[in-house]
């Protein structure tokens, strides 16, 4: 049996929300919207708790970087089934930049001294899909990224993840780092009775301080706009006009 899983989680704007830039052009407006678990990290969370029901580990941890209100995606993943839970309070720059959550992530794991460190392959709100690599990286952990299926096999964790040509299946001796797909597994409904006992549950607050960090983002935003809206298209009903628009367009055919 695995001692623990380490499960980091992002707070993100939720997916079925339509962001809207904000006024000086530099991020998108967070003030009065909906905010969700990652998706992916999500599913992290999903498979980490399984492998606890399974009997396969003693005791799942969740870990959010951010500011003091992303307690809450924080409770909601101590109600999907979470044993405990670290906030780490930083300022967003510190949250969107892979290379500074990494460094907070391999402190926690050195305090925490997980098994696994199980998460998202990325966050949806800057596709990044940097920081699990750099994490096993700092560790010098081995690592397998995008997972779509999960087994236990004689002491270790089977990881299956699809390719171009095919499927490939990783095993891996503890400690290691594992990012998800989003065919691994659909997440858990919270039910009302779970989201109470949670409320019940350890939810620890830290800072940089605590971990004897100083970090200084390596990424600077410069700016944010909207993709060019598309052309209208065209239907043809004849195919000399379609060939004669190919050309007017200066389409090589």
């Amino acid at each position: 049996m695995f001692r623990k899983i380490l499960v980091p989680m992002k707070a993100v704007i939720d997916y079925n929300v339509v962001a809207q830039i904000d006024d000086q052009g530099l991020d998108v407006v967070k003030e009065h919207v909906k905010m969700s678990i990652n998706p992916f990290d999500e599913i992290a969370l999903e498979e980490a708790i399984r492998l606890h029901e399974a009997g396969h580990v003693e005791e799942v941890v969740v870990v959010a970087i951010g500011p003091s209100k992303d307690e809450e995606q924080l409770r909601q993943a101590l109600a999907m089934g979470a044993q405990r839970a670290i906030i780490i309070q930083v300022d967003a720059a510190i949250k969107d930049d892979p290379l500074s959550v990494a460094k907070i992530l391999q402190k926690i794991v050195e305090r925490e001294t997980p098994d696994w460190v199980m998460m998202g392959k990325q966050a949806i709100d800057n596709d990044c899909n940097q920081t699990g690599q750099m994490l096993a990286g700092l560790l010098a952990w081995p690592q397998v990224t995008f997972a779509s299926e999960v087994t236990v096999q004689h002491g270790q964790l089977c990881i299956e993840r699809e390719v171009d040509g095919g499927r490939q299946v990783y095993c891996m001796p503890v400690p290691g780092v594992v990012t998800v797909d989003l065919r691994l597994n659909t997440p858990r409904y919270i039910t009302l009775p779970n989201i109470m006992r949670a409320k019940q549950k350890t939810l620890e607050q830290m800072t940089l301080e605590d971990l004897s960090l100083s970090l200084v983002p390596q990424l600077k935003r410069l700016g944010l706009s909207r993709p060019p809206s598309r052309k209208k298209g065209r239907i043809f009903h004849d195919l000399d006009q379609f060939l004669q628009a190919l050309d007017e367009g200066g389409v090589c055919r």
